[in-house]
């Protein structure tokens, strides 16, 4: 690794609108989304000169129909359309609010009002929903589908296309000359949690453009890049790291049909680099790992060959890529990056990944901080870290206790404006202009971020020590008997907290072990084994004292996170 590497050089842009006129210049003729207009259909090029056409006509279309000034929400999957009305509305329209797909329709009711959206642009798997919020409106002027809409009130995307076309071959430059204020609130985005406590942060085209300038001189993202976009596009995760990135670095964005569809899209768009969570990540790992260990023949060149390349690598020699190649080739033989993002993953994981020639880091971000505060580079990471702060970002530890850990905050120009309507939250989130993100951790001697938890999650003993969920949870999942777990405190009975765990097992592992239909006493004795073997790694005090079974997996966000029960 290169400690002292330089940053990657970045073109600045000033915001959004300034950030695809430079892209169109520069990648034209450069494919900029790789889309299926049917399922199971080869992919379908489009290009950066016309997707910023696109761009151009929808925003006068929209200018037309009297929104300038006004809020749009988006309520669909990730899909060319969904990536038109973005930046159409940011680049001179007015706000964007992009919404939860998954969101029941009383919730997306909520926050379309609370929003004040004059309209939503919508895709047909959402027409359900869409007709249910029509018949008691919360204020929407306009609905837009992004097919053709079944609505006689309604417009569609192809139509105002080529509305947009129309006027500006006619001279409207209305949305060509619009100025952009970089400072001002240009999207709105939900944070999860219901609709009554989630929190609307407002984020300026001058926090985007900082915040993509800083990553991009961290990681190599260039015009060879193909990006599978497999994440919800609402998040800010995936909104700004798998779209904005792309098109500020003239890179490509395929369209993935669906998580079932995953590998074969990778195989189909040859993807070089994914944005990935946790979950999925583990998912890649346990697939190659169980194929590579398939017999004990197979294990012991598997880690013949791990060694050796190992071995290699300190002299200059690379073989990884060869000798793993149906590792390479399952997953399109061009891939050369996962970023992982939401959750700390096992460090164990990335390591394996790595040894088998696909690279491999972890970022750190909120929506709060557009989204990313701290990055692994691709030349210098550690493995157990979130990484470095983002240049012109300061990034601190507060009311550290005695092992140093406290809770971070940054400061930097990707900190959000604010809570929408909110200024108490405001006021309580940024302090002294640093946000303080209710994460815990500490900065190393090499001034990596290291995570150990939440604030809110945090489990307080008697005699005043702290305990991490994350911390234990994350070596129990390490068993492959272990497919979920979660970690709480509990009552003890004297008085004091003790920990206590909620378990989903591997039905698969637990099958190959002890067979199908295992007695429950059975089961439990295995998955006893494994929670102590976790406490031997564990100060006594932080030993798990009981635990229960579930027989399905916990709820999560959509963003793949467990929801805990006693958080938001």
């Amino acid at each position: 690794m290169k400690k002292d590497a330089p940053l990657y050089e970045v073109r600045p842009i000033s915001d959004l609108k300034d950030m695809l006129e430079q892209s169109r210049r520069l990648y034209a003729d450069q494919t900029a989304f790789l889309v299926k207009d049917k399922r199971g259909e080869p992919y379908r090029a489009i290009p950066y000169s016309q997707y910023a056409a696109d761009v151009d006509a929808l925003g006068t279309a929209f200018a037309d129909l009297g929104l300038v000034g006004g809020r749009i929400a988006i309520l669909g999957e990730a899909r060319y359309e969904w990536y038109v009305t973005y930046l159409a509305t940011v680049n001179g329209t007015g706000v964007v609010v992009p919404l939860d797909k998954e969101l029941p329709v009383q919730e997306i009711r909520t926050l379309l009002q609370r929003s004040y959206a004059d309209a939503v642009v919508y895709s047909s798997s959402k027409k359900p929903e869409i007709d249910k919020i029509r018949a008691d409106n919360p204020g929407v002027r306009h609905f837009i589908c992004m097919e053709e809409s079944t609505h006689p009130d309604d417009l569609s995307i192809a139509h105002l296309l080529d509305r947009g076309r129309s006027l500006l071959a006619a001279g409207n430059r209305d949305f060509l000359d619009a100025k952009i204020d970089p400072e001002t609130m240009s999207i709105l985005l939900f944070t999860s949690g219901t609709t009554a406590a989630s929190k609307a942060v407002m984020l300026s085209h001058h926090n985007l453009s900082a915040n993509l300038q800083g990553m991009c001189s961290m990681l190599y993202v260039g015009p060879e890049d193909v990006f599978l976009s497999v994440l919800p596009v609402h998040h800010t995760y995936e909104c700004t790291c798998g779209f904005l990135c792309q098109i500020y670095r003239g890179a490509t964005i395929a369209q993935c049909e669906g998580l079932r569809y995953i590998v074969q899209n990778m195989q189909e768009s040859k993807v070089t680099i994914m944005l990935v969570v946790p979950l999925m990540l583990e998912l890649f790992h346990r697939n190659i790992m169980k194929k590579a260990k398939a017999t004990p023949e197979a294990a012991k060149k598997f880690h013949f060959a791990i060694g050796l390349t190992r071995t290699l690598r300190k002299v200059g020699i690379d073989l990884r890529r060869k000798l793993f190649h149906a590792v390479h080739d399952s997953f399109g033989g061009s891939l050369k990056m996962l970023i992982s993002g939401g959750a700390a993953v096992d460090p164990n994981i990335m390591r394996d990944m790595q040894d088998l020639g696909i690279a491999c880091v972890q970022g750190y971000g909120l929506t709060e901080c557009a989204p990313i505060l701290a990055l692994n580079r691709d030349v210098y990471y550690k493995n157990n870290s979130a990484g470095l702060p983002l240049p012109g970002v300061d990034v601190r530890i507060i009311d550290a206790d005695e092992n140093g850990i406290g809770e971070i905050i940054g400061k930097g120009p990707n900190v959000m404006l604010g809570y929408y309507e909110n200024e108490e939250a405001t006021a309580e989130a940024i302090v002294d202009g640093y946000f303080h993100t209710g994460d815990l951790g500490y900065i190393d001697e090499d001034g990596f971020v290291i995570i150990t938890g939440r604030k809110k999650n945090v489990i307080v003993t008697k005699n005043g020590k702290n305990i991490f969920p994350e911390e234990i949870e994350a070596l129990l999942c390490r068993s492959p008997l272990i497919s979920e777990a979660l970690v709480s405190g509990s009552d003890s009975g004297d008085g004091d907290i003790e920990v206590v765990a909620e378990i989903f097992p591997d039905a698969e592992a637990v099958t190959a072990r002890i067979g199908e239909n295992p007695a429950p006493d059975a089961l439990r004795a295995l998955i006893q084994e494994e929670v102590t073997s976790v406490n031997h790694m564990l100060t006594t005090y932080k030993y798990i004292r009981r635990f229960t079974l579930r027989d399905t997996e916990f709820e999560k966000t959509t963003s793949k996170k467990i929801k805990r029960n006693y958080t938001q």
